[in-house]
């Protein structure tokens, strides 16, 4: 049977595709995961007492990421920069069925700002807005808009998931983020990092698969990024 894979939407007030609320996700999140071999399904977070009966559900989950930041407050930091975007329905959602899947080994792929949340449920923290806080003397973009190309390389730590998945030491990658981690997570290892020492991958070496990009695999700018989330298909698998 294939594993069922859930994502968690994202929520839009108002928008292009409708005057009224609305969940949407972009398409290539699930066409990956169909791709590799999974049966994904869309999580929508409007009723917060229905969260165990989606974690149930799944096999696994996938946390997207989102044109949104964590709540500074869940990692301890009192001052928000005034670049922070909230969707605190959406984090707390995320954060608790989360949670659920680090307590019960349940497999997790963190994309993006998902892998940010990963690390802050570990107890990690985050930098909140990337060019005021992380002063680089090596000019690495960020934020590019074109997702479907490398904007910057990444080395791989030979010791880890990430590179017995993909099997190579560095690596060219997509980027679409304002804010990175900080303090590292509680029992979390650093799997890549950029040119400017910017942490790229982690994964928790005790879970069955629990594994955080920055970038975006769900576009395949390479062969080794539909590797990832084969991989974390096949872990929900078995």
């Amino acid at each position: 049977m294939k594993p069922i894979i859930g994502i968690t939407l994202d929520r839009e007030e108002t928008g292009s595709f409708s005057a009224y609320p609305h969940y949407a996700l972009r398409v290539n999140y699930f066409d990956s995961v169909i791709k590799a071999g999974g049966l994904p399904i869309g999580i929508p977070y409007s009723n917060q007492g229905d969260l165990k009966k989606y974690y149930d559900m799944i096999d696994g989950l996938l946390i997207p990421g989102g044109g949104f930041d964590i709540p500074p407050a869940l990692y301890g930091e009192n001052e928000v920069h005034e670049t922070v975007c909230l969707k605190e329905c959406r984090t707390n959602f995320e954060y608790e069925i989360t949670a659920l899947c680090l307590k019960n080994n349940k497999p997790m792929l963190g994309i993006c700002g998902g892998m940010q949340l990963i690390n802050v449920c570990l107890g990690g923290s985050l930098i909140q807005d990337i060019p005021t806080h992380f002063e680089s003397k090596i000019n690495v973009p960020h934020y590019a808009k074109d997702r479907c190309a490398p904007a910057h390389n990444v080395k791989v730590e030979e010791k880890s998931r990430l590179f017995d998945i993909i099997k190579t030491r560095e690596l060219g990658v997509n980027t679409s983020h304002h804010q990175g981690v900080k303090k590292l997570g509680n029992g979390l290892k650093i799997t890549a990092v950029a040119d400017d020492g910017m942490v790229e991958g982690i994964e928790l070496p005790t879970h069955k698969f629990c594994l955080g990009v920055q970038w975006h695999p769900e576009y395949e700018v390479s062969p080794a990024d539909f590797a990832i989330i084969e991989a974390f298909v096949a872990a929900c698998r078995r």
